[in-house]
């Protein structure tokens, strides 16, 4: 039996917005370089602009912009990363204590299922490791250089560190409702005033938060 009119454009509109994030994503991760001459004559311009480890912010910018267009034309959606985690975790729950898991007043709101939102948090690790993979940068590291310089080669430490962040951030993007992409993307294009204030304790938070690790520990 086929969809409804509305399920099938939803349906449509979220599969192309998808992969259109999975090309921005391969396309704006990793470091600055630019492709040789010598490769854009051997690959191609089309070809060679998925070698780069990093496309200029502004054009990524810029298709991210348009990305969110297409999101609310087609499928009706905002881009948004947080919810998908939250779903996980119902579906973890759900496995380990079974269906009545569903009747959580918080999973009734946002139901342990894969859905658009969840699709699209795997199309951006796909995404991010196609662009590292494509560009040569590829590589495992439990201790990235920087966190060395400032904290030693622990890799416990860099573990523990990088639980309790996470932790943390993913607490407060629950509570504020949305983050940096629900509301740095998807809730500033729209104007509004809840998320223009996230954005601004997003930025303040990140810059006091580096001081603080950089400067006393």
């Amino acid at each position: 039996m086929s969809g409804s009119p509305t399920q099938t454009k939803i349906g449509i509109g979220a599969t192309l917005a998808t992969a259109i994030l999975l090309l921005l994503c391969v396309s704006s991760t990793g470091h600055a370089t630019e492709p040789t001459p010598e490769a854009i004559t051997t690959l191609g311009w089309w070809q060679s602009i998925w070698c780069m480890q990093r496309w200029s912010p502004y054009a990524s910018g810029i298709g991210i912009g348009i990305l969110s267009w297409l999101t609310f034309l087609l499928s009706n959606k905002a881009i948004g990363v947080s919810t998908a985690y939250a779903r996980t975790s119902g579906m973890i729950d759900k496995w380990i204590e079974g269906p009545q898991v569903e009747e959580k007043e918080y999973y009734r709101e946002y139901a342990p299922k894969v859905d658009w939102g969840w699709m699209l948090v795997a199309g951006l690790f796909v995404g991010a490791f196609l662009s590292a993979y494509l560009s040569g940068d590829f590589k495992i590291e439990v201790v990235p250089s920087l966190w060395e310089t400032h904290f030693g080669d622990n890799p416990f430490l860099r573990l523990l560190a990088t639980f309790v962040g996470g932790t943390i951030l993913g607490i407060g993007a629950r509570w504020a409702d949305g983050c940096t992409s629900g509301h740095g993307i998807s809730g500033t294009l729209q104007l509004i005033v809840s998320s223009w204030i996230a954005v601004m304790c997003f930025f303040v938070g990140g810059i006091v938060t580096a001081h603080l690790m950089v400067h006393l520990f």
